[in-house]
Order: C-alpha cells, then structure tokens, then sequence
C-alpha cells in the first residue's frame, strides 16, 4: 500500500533487526520495567503458527516507522469443534509517530489483508478504546472466554473482531494463546543485551 506519506509492505529478512529495535523502542517501560515484545518477536518468527503472508510494515520516508504480525490458533468450543482463528501482534509503532492515526491505518490494512485471505477471525489482548474504532468488541460478547480465566475475573482486556460476518454464530469456547507468546524471563534479558543499553524504569500504569 503506498500513500504519498507512507508505505505498508511486507517484511524481509533484512528488515528483522530493525523491526526487532522498533518493537523495543515502542513498548520500553510501557507495560513493565523494559519489555519483551521485541524477543516475543523474534521467537514468532520461526513458529509454525506464524502468518508470513500477514507480517508487515511501515514505512515513512525510507524508516520503519511501525509493524504489526499475526499468529494462527483456535477456539476450543464447548461442542467439541476446533474453530480457526488469527491472533495479532505485537503492533508497534515508534515512540515519534505515536498518536498521529498511523496504528489505526496499519491496523486497518491489516485486517483487511487477513479478511481477503479467508480468516474468519482475530482474538487479542488489547485496550477497547483504540481497537474499538477498527470494529473490535469485547470477546466475551461472542461467547468466547480467555483461557485460564477464574469466572468472573476481569476480561475487559480480550477483544474479538470477525472478519467474516457471521463466522463466530453459534460458537462458544475457550480461546488459546500460542505457546510462541510465552517466553522466559533469562531469554529476554539475553537477548536485549544483544541492543543498545536502555534504562528500565517502573512507572505508573504499568501492568507487569
């Protein structure tokens, strides 16, 4: 996708390093003290589960300015079927470009891209207020539960969109995350000596 202001594309192999830095630099101290967003990616990359055909980026100027993946996974619902379905990022964009609509057109183009590929549905953790404006809605409304919740815990986090419209009718499960989405805390810190030194900060509305 071209613009006279950006470019969405896919990655290449010759971008991973910088995305790697992009994803860092987007999530630092966001969530918690540093992050791990950008080993998470890293790990992704060589996962079964993950959609080469939908990873992308954006580019402004000749520099990355953002990224967004998607990895395959199920709903295991209450009548036994395993229903298909995406689950997305990390979605980045860098610290500069922030708040300034690039998420939000990444974002678009991306799900666009998934719905022409025949995915049904995306399932993520995410905050209501931005993902909201791209046609995403509380997971809970379709009937799919977050895995290992306690009932009536807090689920305002899982989010759900259908790309085909009426794919979700009559399904009620649980939602797995890919096994890729967790990694280990000494693997994160090996990998992020591998950048530049960044200072990890605790700040307030961090939820880690």
């Amino acid at each position: 996708m071209h613009t006279k202001d950006y470019i969405i594309r896919s990655e290449t192999q010759e971008d991973c390093r910088e995305v790697e830095n992009l994803v860092r630099e987007s999530f630092w101290n966001v969530y918690r003290p540093g992050c791990s967003e950008h080993y998470v990616l890293h790990v992704l990359r060589d996962d079964p589960a993950f959609v080469k055909e939908l990873d992308f980026v954006m580019e402004q100027d000749g520099m990355l300015i953002g990224q967004n993946m998607f990895m395959r996974t199920v709903i295991e619902a209450d009548d036994g079927r395993m229903i298909p379905v995406l689950t997305m990022g990390p979605i980045g964009i860098t610290p500069e470009q922030k708040r300034q609509g690039y998420g939000k057109k990444l974002l678009d183009y991306s799900l666009e891209k998934a719905a022409a590929l025949g995915f049904g549905a995306v399932l993520f953790e995410g905050n209501i207020g931005f993902y909201g404006k791209s046609g995403f809605t509380y997971a809970r409304n379709f009937g799919i539960r977050y895995h290992d919740l306690p009932e009536g815990a807090d689920d305002s986090f899982f989010l759900c969109k259908a790309l085909i419209p009426g794919y979700l009718d009559g399904v009620t499960g649980v939602y797995q995350t890919p096994q890729g989405y967790y990694v280990d805390d000494a693997d994160v810190e090996a990998f992020d000596r591998t950048f530049p030194p960044k200072e990890k900060l605790r700040l307030p509305g961090q939820i880690f």
